[in-house]
């Protein structure tokens, strides 16, 4: 009888089970097609975050300004967008996979660039940039305010509900609107001046 050869190992590529899941990939493969030039590389995150560290060569289109079509448009037959983690860049895909010509694969790397890094793959490193992601300044900033908000309330004047008030009506309308006019009073600030980074036009 003849032995039959052992099946040869695939790439870490998921399918879309149903209308409105996302392919994933793996950060292996994912490195491999950046490698052999297959795939276009897409960070979602903020400026800020990928001006502290990204993977060379990722085209940076925040998700807080994403356009689906010009992602969709971008070069190549397979278009690959990644985040910190994961979750934004299945929100990324599915927008992109929504308008993408036919010939086009749209993928979410699995983990983000965490799990890039826990793979021992590269990144590049800026440590004059911004600790802190402007998107945790902002809600320290609203954590804070809404608290002191309360107490004052609480203890001094009813009136000073209105600060809290204040606040959730801003997140409100970030919700709503997709721009957020705290994150970009921070992104002004000197301490996040250096985290400013060219985005994709």
């Amino acid at each position: 009888m003849n032995a039959q050869a052992a099946p040869a190992m695939s790439p870490q590529v998921s399918r879309p089970a149903a209308a409105g899941s996302v392919r994933t990939v793996d950060a292996q493969t994912a490195r491999q097609w950046l490698t052999a030039g297959r795939a276009v590389l897409v960070d979602v995150r903020e400026p800020d975050e990928h001006a502290r560290e990204h993977i060379a060569g990722a085209i940076l289109m925040p998700l807080s300004s994403f356009d689906p079509a010009t992602a969709a448009a971008l070069p190549g037959t397979q278009i690959v967008f990644h985040c910190r983690s994961g979750s934004r860049s299945q929100q990324a895909a599915r927008l992109a996979a929504a308008v993408a010509r036919p010939d086009v694969a749209v993928y979410s790397m699995d983990g983000g660039i965490q799990a890039w890094q826990k793979a021992s793959l590269p990144v590049e490193v800026n440590t004059k940039a911004a600790r802190m992601s402007i998107m945790r300044q902002v809600q320290l900033t609203i954590g804070v305010a809404v608290l002191v908000g309360a107490a004052l309330a609480w203890f001094v004047h009813p009136g000073f509900i209105a600060i809290p008030a204040f606040f959730g009506a801003g997140l409100t309308f970030a919700g709503a609107t997709g721009t957020c006019g705290l994150a970009a009073i921070l992104g002004l600030m000197p301490w996040n001046r250096a985290a400013s980074c060219p985005t994709k036009s």
